[in-house]
């Protein structure tokens, strides 16, 4: 009985083992930092995305604002990890933790908590971060120079007998361009950036930023600090993130 538990312990552990090893933030050659949090009410408030950037260059990391251009050795975004900080409920304590996410928004990597007494919100903010950081540089980050296949999505299986692939065929199938609706009051038009385009309104005023892809009717997207993708299907286009473990899916009128 003994000798079973052991064996159940070694293969449990071997699995663990296993799972954390397939996902390594060292697989990633940097980090995108939000210019804002969902707990936050303006960009860079209390110099959070100050905080967190420079806290992931001293763990190690490349670190650039979601709004910086990045280097042409960094133009593959599934090479990319995605920061994020999540405020946890706690009562007159403040608690917030990071998560690092793949280009699928698939998490990578989640911090311990860390926790502030402050009654200030400044403080209690900055303290929180900052100890959510020790577990970060705990990881001790070194890129792998692993290469990452920006089609593929973690968890999917993507293998197929060599038999059957030899019969389909190479490149994926493009969804034709969505037409805009013109008349649609919420249209947003398309500007050329260097690495894709940003979306504007009326105003006009930057309502998100689009990042090319190796498809033209997929791009990563980024909307008031948060990161998801613009998909074109059906004839439309829809900006698609992950929120609370769950796939949110927004329609957006773009005229390109």
């Amino acid at each position: 009985m003994m000798r079973i538990k052991f064996l159940l312990t070694v293969l449990f552990i071997s699995v663990i083992g296993f799972a954390q090893s397939s996902q390594s933030v060292n697989d990633y050659k940097a980090v995108i930092v939000p210019l804002k949090y969902d707990f936050l009410k303006s960009e860079n408030q209390y110099r959070m995305a100050t905080i967190s950037k420079g806290n992931l260059t001293k763990a190690g990391f490349q670190a650039f604002y979601a709004n910086e251009e990045l280097p042409a050795e960094l133009s593959d975004r599934c090479q990319l990890l995605y920061m994020d900080v999540i405020k946890d409920s706690g009562f007159l304590v403040t608690k917030l933790f990071v998560e690092l996410k793949d280009c699928y928004g698939k998490v990578v990597y989640t911090s311990e908590v860390g926790k502030s007494k402050e009654k200030d919100y400044e403080a209690a903010y900055r303290e929180s971060l900052n100890m959510a950081f020790v577990s970060v540089n705990g990881l001790h980050y070194k890129y792998s120079g692993k290469t990452i296949a920006p089609n593929t999505k973690a968890g999917m299986i993507t293998a197929a007998p060599v038999a059957v692939a030899a019969t389909v065929a190479t490149q994926p199938a493009v969804t034709p361009t969505p037409v805009a609706d013109v008349a649609d009051p919420n249209l947003l038009y398309a500007q050329p950036t260097d690495n894709g385009f940003q979306l504007i309104d009326k105003t006009p005023k930057v309502v998100m930023k689009l990042l090319k892809t190796s498809r033209p009717d997929s791009f990563i997207a980024i909307k008031d600090g948060v990161q998801g993708t613009l998909n074109a299907k059906d004839n439309q286009w829809f900006f698609e993130y992950y929120q609370n473990d769950k796939l949110v899916s927004e329609k957006v009128s773009v005229k390109f």
